[in-house]
């Protein structure tokens, strides 16, 4: 136990006055719920992107199959992109 003095007092009641929540516990300051709040609501915004994404999955494309009829066109796309060099 400490002996309270009257300086100790006049100190104890400008401490209460500069920080009036400093008896409450920590979910009652609102600072902390802007400082983990954002962060928070990034978390869940991305657990909830993954799971739409997860969920509503587009099918796979099969790459394998004959592309036959696309080849002059991909042919003439690539050539005109980068052409054969003159001789």
């Amino acid at each position: 136990m400490t002996i309270q003095t009257p300086a100790r007092r006049a100190h104890q009641r400008a401490d209460d006055a500069a920080h009036p929540q400093a008896g409450t516990p920590w979910w009652r300051h609102r600072i902390m719920w802007l400082v983990v709040g954002g962060p928070l609501a990034v978390v869940v915004a991305g657990i909830v992107t993954a799971v739409i994404a997860v969920r509503g999955a587009d099918p796979v494309l099969d790459t394998r199959a004959d592309r036959a009829p696309e080849r002059p066109a991909l042919e003439g796309r690539n050539h005109a992109a980068s052409p054969e060099p003159r001789r």
